[in-house]
């Protein structure tokens, strides 16, 4: 199983669909009577042997480096990498602090996952003037220092993002060429929908953009003959070529654990402090013994939860937005599949031509990308 291990609540960027919104978005009236633990450390406070001993106990843990951002704790990482028994290390990061930690460890990680919004000024816009240059350089750094493992853009799109002209900026950016691209939307994370224009902008912009890229990633098959990490599409269109249904795609809660600053393990790293949702603690259990959380409420009954899986865990729990907010939410998918479906039969040609190759569609599940936006 893969667990995120959240080192510190500490970061050194105040992006604002992050932390920003902490200074702009009231508190939700109704939080479905879920109890926040208020005293939960602000920075890792384990024995580091309770760690390394529940680790141990899975032959096959992947674990990733989380927080917060959490290159803050270049220690923790340089030391936990040194005594950890885990098949692969991962980081979620922002990565304008990679430079802090040696080429001997960031060399170590199977995948990093970078914190990146799309070209220059959109990135700018979310998280900084300067941070789009300070990304770019550390990542070409690392690859000069010799990393060779998978580098993915994780995008966090809002109304502000013109879908299209962001995974096609990073994709075919002169600085660093990302071929792994991952996006989420935020939404239904906050109570924000009465604040929000979403339904225009994912009926006008969002929705249309993701018809065209995937147009253009089906493209991209037939002139180079192969098949761009573009999560969103690569992790659904390998279930629908496969003809196999979908649980909840991130794992969390089955495959995906999150492992708290005291230690306590929920389903997922936005879980923080749902205390009620806590699935054991690593000095007590078992990794094997670990409770599973299914996805519940609307999408029980819905169409395409075997394709969905029920997009977020987190959000069906909590849902501060109103039905209708989420229904749009639940739109975009619905056009997420339906357009993915139109190009699956033009995808088995491809196949079936030797163009491609169904092992093409290969990628490590449940290790970070939710795959529904």
């Amino acid at each position: 199983m893969h667990y995120h291990l959240i080192l510190t609540d500490d970061c050194n960027l105040c992006c604002t669909y992050c932390r920003g919104k902490l200074f702009e978005v009231p508190a939700p009236e109704h939080q479905k009577n879920v109890v926040i633990d208020e005293s939960l450390p602000s920075e890792l406070a384990v024995d580091l042997t309770d760690l390394y001993r529940f680790l141990e106990k899975d032959p096959h843990a992947g674990l990733t480096f989380y927080g917060g951002e959490p290159m803050m704790r270049p220690d923790l990482i340089r030391e936990i990498m040194e005594n950890a028994s885990v098949e692969v290390f991962i980081i979620h990061t922002n990565a304008t602090l990679l430079d802090s930690l040696e080429p001997e460890y960031t060399n170590r990680f199977s995948t990093i996952y970078v914190s990146i919004d799309g070209p220059e000024r959109l990135t700018d816009h979310y998280r900084g003037m300067g941070t789009y240059r300070r990304i770019i350089e550390n990542l070409c750094q690392a690859r000069e220092q010799g990393y060779r493992g998978e580098l993915i853009a994780r995008m966090t799109v809002t109304e502000e993002t013109d879908i299209e002209e962001a995974v096609t900026g990073l994709a075919d950016n002169e600085d660093f060429s990302f071929s792994s691209i991952h996006w989420q939307i935020d939404a239904n994370f906050w109570n924000d929908y009465g604040m929000r224009d979403f339904g225009r902008w994912a009926e006008e912009s969002y929705n249309p953009g993701i018809r065209h890229l995937v147009r253009r990633w089906v493209d991209l098959m037939h002139r180079d003959g192969r098949v761009l990490r573009w999560y969103p599409f690569l992790g659904a269109m390998q279930d629908m070529l496969l003809h196999r249904k979908s649980p909840l795609r991130c794992g969390s809660g089955f495959a995906n654990y999150s492992i708290m600053t005291d230690g306590n393990i929920a389903a997922c790293p936005c879980m923080v402090g749902m205390k009620d949702y806590y699935l054991g603690n690593i000095a007590t259990t078992e990794p094997s013994s670990l409770r599973t959380i299914d996805i519940g409420n609307e999408c029980t009954d819905c169409d395409i939860r075997d394709f969905c899986g029920g997009r977020c865990l987190y959000s069906n729990i909590l849902q501060p937005w109103p039905a209708e907010g989420r229904a749009i939410i639940c739109n975009t998918v619905q056009v997420l599949h339906d357009t993915l479906a139109e190009v699956q039969p033009e995808i088995e040609t491809m196949i079936r031509d030797g163009e491609i190759s169904l092992s093409d569609f290969e990628y490590t599940k449940y290790q970070g990308c939710e795959i529904i936006p």
